[in-house]
């Protein structure tokens, strides 16, 4: 099999594979432990098969497949590029491993109410619409993507239907179906202005427009996207979700769902509006997202609270690398975005551990973890010092990559996002050492709420990460099924310091994709000259479907080897 054939064969499967995973554990529902294997040979599968798509996309170049035999623009394509498959490939490192904790801790937070047989084919279902939503070729596939990874995280947000659960469930599902309604109103203007939804279509039929059509289509997809990334002023219902749900649900939300809205604000950026005429208005919601959400950080009492708030303030160094418009601030904020994914879901789940051994994540009920559990105590130091920027840590790196592409901007408001990112770093490694003195430094007797009964029996039926020590019967005990996988993060995320030479260069290449938006559209749309691509799809030029394999599939073979 050819490159091409064998990456065309490839590209589909991050988006079927967990589809028919999911349809199948449904068949399976009375049987958890083949429900199990079988999700678990998908995702292992998907594992293997996303690296190599990453490797073959960087070295053959974007490619196509138009899904049904329909050309684009009015087919569905899917889009294999340096970005995409990065995405896809680091998300599925992550559910992978997500869900090998998930089944160590028997799919649930202390609680046995908690339905396994619903939690596998929804988590499935969520795997697929993030794939689809990183490979859609445009718009309205690209909602459907969102869509789908939204009403499998409603399920899983209230899995167990604990009244906690259930009033941070509709917070959630509320915010997320008015940013929906915006995401369907901007995709109507933007069918309305230019006729089509598709990425490399509309890029070129937006040239034509009025500048203040083209700003004002692209505020309102910003306040759609932003909605999903918890942009400030937009970010506020993730901490108030987030914390509320088990351990496993919120680690693999903390470290995707945010990034999946960072994803589409590089593709509506890169493709459909070039010129940057917001990102002025980005720089400032970026440093105020730093700002804000590390400040909301420093004032919790609650492990997973105040890490939902570190995962809004990290969220404002991915909007500075993008609003900066450079290639070096590009690829800063998508190597960001990789360290950042890793982290902050490795942090998550150590958090799970922490409330298997402990019974709390309440800071005021913690202390003497170091010496209780010293591996515990190093899963949690590795990543929080690689959160804080400490160097040689990936965090670090990926800081002074962002700071040098201000630097290269040179404005007098990049200048001030470098001092913001500066400051939110150092306050963010002051949260981190605030957290591990309070949590395993300290003795446990001197933590304020230290020898009181956590909560009262009904308060623990409705909220079950609340159990005291002595009333959970699995406190102290952590399965090694349940270290292995965040052990296996915390060690991805150190890998992507080790490696961070050929990785920097892979963000290179995908911020050089993003960047190539000519590329982009001889990929999509089979018209490697720019000059030919206006003229050949004009308005009311008529489509048939395709006729052969090559229309269906394509590269870039049509490629441009400045994309590569």
């Amino acid at each position: 099999m050819s490159p091409d054939a064998l990456i065309l064969a490839l590209i589909p499967m991050p988006v079927l594979l967990p589809a028919a995973a999911a349809g199948a554990s449904l068949l399976l529902s009375r049987r958890p432990r083949a429900q199990q294997a079988l999700s678990l040979f998908a995702l292992s599968a998907l594992l293997v098969l996303a690296p190599a798509l990453v490797y073959l996309v960087q070295v053959h170049g974007i490619h196509t497949v138009q899904v049904g035999g329909w050309n684009s623009p009015v087919g569905i394509t899917l889009v294999a590029d340096g970005l995409s498959t990065v995405m896809v490939a680091v998300s599925q490192l992550v559910l992978f491993a997500v869900f090998l904790f998930g089944i160590g801790q028997g799919i649930r937070d202390g609680d046995d109410d908690d339905p396994i047989s619903v939690f596998v084919p929804s988590y499935l279902l969520l795997n697929m619409g993030v794939s689809m939503a990183f490979l859609a070729g445009d718009l309205f596939n690209m909602y459907v993507g969102f869509e789908v990874l939204l009403v499998a995280s409603y399920v899983l947000l209230t899995l167990g239907a604990s009244a906690q659960r259930i009033r941070a469930g509709v917070s959630y599902v509320v915010v997320n179906m008015l940013s929906s309604t915006v995401f369907l109103l901007a995709i109507a203007l933007v069918y309305a202005a230019v006729g089509t939804v598709n990425f490399a279509h509309a890029s070129i039929r937006m040239e034509a427009l009025p500048q203040g059509t083209r700003t004002a289509i692209f505020g309102v997809l910003l306040v759609a996207f932003a909605v999903k990334a918890a942009v400030f002023p937009m970010s506020s219902w993730l901490p108030d979700s987030y914390p509320t749900a088990p351990s496993t649900v919120t680690a693999v939300f903390a470290g995707l769902l945010t990034k999946v809205g960072v994803y589409a604000i590089i593709r509506a950026r890169s493709v459909l509006f070039p010129d940057g005429s917001l990102d002025g208005l980005l720089l400032w919601a970026g440093l105020a997202t730093m700002l804000m959400g590390i400040l909301g950080a420093m004032a919790q009492t609650d492990i997973k609270r105040l890490l939902s708030f570190t995962l809004v303030s990290h969220i404002g160094y991915m909007i500075f690398g993008i609003a900066l418009g450079n290639a070096r601030g590009m690829s800063g904020a998508i190597f960001y975005a990789v360290h950042h994914i890793l982290v902050q879901t490795a942090l998550f789940l150590v958090v799970g551990l922490i409330e298997r051994q402990a019974g709390s994540s309440s800071l005021r009920r913690l202390g003497g973890l170091a010496k209780a559990s010293p591996a515990l105590a190093v899963l949690f130091l590795l990543p929080a010092l690689n959160l804080g920027g400490v160097p040689p840590f990936s965090g670090f790196l990926g800081k002074v990559a962002l700071i040098i592409a201000g630097a290269e901007n040179g404005s007098a408001t990049a200048w001030v996002l470098v001092a913001g990112s500066v400051a939110t770093s150092l306050l963010t490694l002051y949260t981190m050492v605030l957290v591990w003195s309070k949590v395993f430094w300290r003795d446990r007797s001197d933590a304020p709420e230290g020898d009181v009964a956590l909560a009262r029996p009904l308060a623990l039926r409705e909220n079950p990460r609340y159990v005291s020590y002595a009333e959970r019967a699995d406190v102290g005990r952590m399965p090694v099924s349940m270290v292995a996988p965040t052990a296996l993060l915390v060690a991805a995320s150190l890998a992507v310091t080790v490696l961070a030479g050929p990785l920097v260069a892979i963000a290179d290449r995908a911020a050089a994709n993003v960047a190539d938006v000519d590329g982009y559209r001889a990929a999509v749309l089979g018209v490697q000259d720019p000059a030919q691509q206006a003229e050949v799809l004009e308005p009311g030029r008529t489509l048939h479907p395709a006729g052969d394999a090559d229309q269906a599939g394509r590269s870039v073979g049509a490629r441009r080897e400045g994309a590569r």
